[in-house]
């Protein structure tokens, strides 16, 4: 199976030290075949232009969810109140890491139990990976 996974970073390195959602980038990992590219890094410009969201805001889930639409795993050092929207749409994965290149071995390590929740839909639970 073929997923698009971002990763939030404020430089490319290592993830942002807040919630998923007030990263000031998102890096765009393709994972299939047990492989990973990079393929893309995203801008979180809209919750960007509006520093008024707080944390658990529907309007910035929403954000979010705008500049992330090709995306099937988000993947965050924390994730804040606003996780009950992301497993909505998403996989959510908090781990507990700081560099990105960590953190992408987690998820190879990890695939199929991400799978699983990408199944599940509607009752996706989020998941938590340490090194």
């Amino acid at each position: 199976m073929e997923l698009l996974v971002a990763f939030s970073t404020d430089d490319g390195r290592k993830f942002n030290n807040d919630h998923f959602g007030m990263a000031k980038t998102f890096l765009i990992f393709k994972f299939s075949n047990g492989t990973e590219r990079l393929v893309g890094e995203i801008k979180n410009v809209k919750y960007q232009e509006d520093e008024t969201f707080k944390h658990g805001d529907p309007g910035k889930a929403q954000s979010v969810a705008s500049v992330l639409k090709d995306v099937d795993v988000v993947v965050g050092r924390r994730m804040g109140p606003n996780i009950v929207r992301l497993l909505e749409k998403y996989v959510c994965v908090v781990a507990k890491t700081e560099a990105i290149h960590d953190a992408v071995r987690l998820i190879h390590a990890n695939m199929e139990r991400i799978v699983e929740e990408k199944v599940n839909g509607g009752n996706r639970k989020h998941i938590v990976l340490k090194p």
